[in-house]
């Protein structure tokens, strides 16, 4: 259910671009989502019709893609990036620690909107 929540946060930022640049119409927005979270892109799309309804976004396509997660590893310092951590033992490519930390990829940025 939190999906209502980080979609609200998206529809407030794509109106809010879309009225400060004078569009008539939202047609798509695309998103980058970490591949640690766990949003759903069927989810995201219904609240988000939901919530356009009546808005100069209503009718707009989400167009998301995953991109991966960064790890820090605390032995070596070495920084590297995991898609998945379905099925994986996580530790460093370099040194094969297993002290590693996540540093991004539970998030969601709006890159770019097409507009009429």
């Amino acid at each position: 259910m939190h999906e209502l929540s980080v979609t609200r946060s998206i529809f407030l930022i794509v109106q809010r671009h879309a009225i400060k640049y004078k569009a008539s119409k939202v047609l798509s927005v695309k998103l980058e989502i970490g591949a640690q979270s766990d949003l759903e892109k069927e989810w995201l799309q219904k609240y988000f019709d939901y919530l356009s309804e009546g808005s100069i976004a209503e009718g707009a396509k989400l167009l998301i893609r995953r991109v991966p997660s960064d790890f820090l590893c605390n032995r070596c310092k070495h920084s590297f990036e995991v898609m998945s951590l379905q099925n994986v033992e996580l530790f460093c490519p370099n040194c094969r620690s297993e002290e590693v930390v996540l540093i991004s990829g539970n998030t969601f940025i709006v890159k770019d909107m097409e507009v009429q």
